[in-house]
Formats: structure tokens, sequence, C-alpha cells
């Protein structure tokens, strides 16, 4: 297979003989198979076979003691290859360039082998915390959405403890999380500091009761307060999402798969996951009818099909979807055509709007869905009936689009809103 991509003899010969050359030829056939293009292959076999040098002067001589050494070559990598790069985004693409070719080939040749899995020993506090992760999800039943945002927070933590030289958990007092608070302080907003502080008290709540800690450190941290119904739905105008889909270049399969979920995203008003987890038999063409199921909730909910939206998702199923056995609706263009996920539905929707030039606080695909609650409250029709159109768990999460319920709020203002009221 090596042939099909490199001309000289001498080149196939030095890739076969490197002691990772029959994992690496299993990796091109499998490629191949998947309908990478011949640019792409040949990109990612230099990698590998640096990869494979970089551990073996680690002292790494069989397969299974690779993914081991993965964390430690990105990083490598990106220090030889990112040093240029300016901005996170950039050098967070020189890592996964690094990267997904290892954990693919990895994932092929060793049995039950999880990128995903590994990558988990990246969680922080798994030694000074032992069983932390384990309560989160099986005491406290967190979904591994949640699990990621403590990562996330915590990895916050941990690394500003790094930074002040703080090693043991037993060592830290008020003082030292008065200074973190004040310090993510500066580049999060109020709300996404809340939650990294409700992390954090959980996270410091678990250690007390463990005896990991002498008091419960829970107390001394202050969250700021958000008030309920203090800001507007970000929501943009109808004329706007007229000139938001006319950016979109449906002319090619990208296009065409965008398309189709930016109209769920506002025809429906369903949120990102919820287009993510939609599959082939979320939709029922018999009885013109449109499944979505695993809502935030936790019911499903069935609309009606809407013509413009079914003609778009069946321009996308036979002009842009990849042949692929997967039963997910929306896929990855390039190989091997993974299920799309909801950061990049949102990333999707933020790029489109952003290139209508449409200025709206916090782009993304809530943003679309704040527009299509705020068409149904122009259209004067009931909070509860929007509720569940929209799939609120709770009235109270309805109540903030009073606000910009205009010609209630105008009859208020001329005196007339004493039935409202």
């Amino acid at each position: 297979m090596l042939e099909r991509y490199f001309t000289k003899p001498e080149t196939v010969d030095r890739i076969r003989g490197v002691w990772l050359g029959e994992p690496i030829e299993r990796y091109v056939s499998w490629l191949t198979e998947l309908d990478y293009s011949p640019r792409s292959i040949c990109r990612r076999i230099p990698r590998l076979m640096h990869f494979g040098e970089f551990a073996w002067k680690r002292g790494a001589r069989r397969w299974g003691e690779l993914p081991g050494h993965v964390e430690d070559f990105v990083n490598d990598w990106c220090r030889s290859h990112g040093k240029h790069r300016k901005g996170k985004q950039a050098k967070q693409h020189v890592a996964a360039e690094a990267a997904n070719p290892i954990w693919q080939m990895l994932e092929l040749i060793l049995p039950g082998c999880n990128a995903n899995r590994h990558l988990r020993s990246s969680e922080p506090f798994v030694q000074q915390a032992p069983g932390f992760w384990l309560y989160l999800r099986e005491e406290r039943g967190l979904r591994p959405t949640s699990v990621d945002l403590y990562v996330h927070n915590l990895r916050r933590f941990e690394h500003y403890l790094a930074t002040i030289n703080l090693r043991e958990l037993h060592a830290l007092s008020p003082t030292v999380l008065s200074a973190f608070v004040i310090n993510a302080a500066q580049a999060l907003a109020k709300e996404a500091l809340t939650g990294l502080c409700s992390h954090l008290r959980i996270f410091l709540s678990f250690l007390h009761r463990e005896r990991l800690t002498p008091t419960d450190l829970s107390v001394s941290v202050d969250c700021p307060r958000v008030y309920r119904l203090s800001k507007l739905p970000r929501s943009i105008l109808w004329e706007d999402i007229q000139r938001l889909l006319t950016t979109v270049e449906r002319r090619t399969p990208i296009g065409k798969r965008d398309y189709a979920m930016l109209l769920l995203l506002i025809t429906y008003g369903l949120r990102a996951r919820e287009v993510a987890a939609m599959t082939l038999d979320s939709i029922d063409w018999k009885r013109e009818r449109l499944q979505v199921p695993e809502r935030k909730a936790g019911h499903s909910t069935a609309f009606p099909l809407s013509t413009i939206v079914g003609a778009a998702i069946v321009d996308y199923l036979q002009h842009g979807r990849p042949k692929s056995t997967e039963r997910i609706l929306f896929l990855c263009k390039t190989p091997p055509h993974r299920p799309v996920n909801w950061k990049v539905i949102s990333e999707r929707a933020t790029l489109y709007l952003r290139k209508a030039n449409i200025q709206v606080h916090r782009p993304g695909s809530h943003s679309l869905r704040h527009t299509c609650v705020q068409r149904l409250v122009d259209a004067q029709f009931s909070l509860k009936e929007i509720g569940d159109y929209v799939g609120h768990r709770h009235p109270k999460s309805t109540e903030i689009y009073t606000k910009v319920d205009i010609e209630s709020l105008r009859s208020v203002a001329l005196g007339e809103g004493e039935q409202i009221l």
C-alpha cells in the first residue's frame, strides 16, 4: 500500500524499517479505505515516524506502551512547530495535527484503546484527590458534559497552584482560594466565574469529607451575585436571519449541511446538543414529523416537519452527506466522517453570524434559539406554549422573555395593563 503514495523504493524501505513500520502501513491502508486524500496521508506518515523515534528514545519497546508517550510527544511537537503560531486556536491546531494521527493509529492497532479514555489522565488532582471523579460520576450522577466542566475549571485551579508552587492540598487556605478567584475573575465573565466557584466549593467539600484538608474550606469561597432576569436574551432581528442564511454557500456539501443545521436551530429553537443528537430515524417522512430525543428536560418532542427544513435535509442527504453506516444525521465532511458534535454546530453558527457582520453578544447557536423564541413572543403565543415548544423544564426559564414582549409592555406603559397584571 505504501508504494501507492511513494515512488522511491528507498522511502518505502525506510518506513517499513522503523519499529512502527507495520502499524504505519496498516494505518495507511485504513486511511485509503476511508477515502483520505493522498496529500493528507503523506503528511501524516512523517509525524508517526517522529513519534515512534520519540517513544523509542524514552524506552518504549512494545506497542502497548505508546499511549503513555503521546502527551509528551505532542508537547514537544508544539514547542518545535508551534513557536511561531500566534493565538490559542493556532497552537491548538498544531497540537491536534500531531495528536490525531497518533491516536487514530493506536486505536487501530491496540484493542480497547480509546483516545478519550487516555485523555482522562489529564483530569486534575487525580493523584492528590483519588476518587473525586468517580464521586462526581457515580455518587452525584453527573452527565459527561457536566463532568467536562469540572475538568475545565479544576484544571485552571491546578495550574494556579502550580504557578504559586503549592503542591499539597492540605496547605490550602482561604487566602490562597481568594487569590485564585480574584485571578480567575480577570479572564472570566460573571456567569463563568460563578460556575467555577460552585465547582471549587464541591471539590473542597469532598476534600474535607475524605480528610484531605483539616477544615471545610468551601465556606470561604464567595460566588459573585448573579441576578435572575438581569439581562436581555441575545436574539437578533428576523431581517438579520435572512441575511445570515444568504451567507451559506449551499452549492458545497458543507454548505448544504450547515444550512440544514441552521434551519433547525432557527425554526424549532433547538439546542446545539439536540441537533447533534438527531439521527436518520428522527425524521418520519410519511407522517411529516420531526422527533427530537433526549432534550435537556429529559423528555422528547415531536414537531411538524417544516417544508423548508425538510427540503434542506433532503438536499443534504442526497448531495452532501458522506456515505456512511453511521445513523447520526449530520457528519463531518472529512474522513472518517464522524458525527458532528455540539461544539462544531455552535462554531458554525458563530462563523456565519460573523460572516454576515451581525453584531450580537456571545454569538453562537443559542443566539438563533433566542431569536426563535423572540419570534414566538412577537406572534403573541403564551409563555406556557413557548416553554413547551423550546423544551424548557420550568416556567421560570421562559420568564426572561417577558422583557422583550414589546406589545404587552406597551400596554402596561399606556395604563392598559390591568388585565395582563
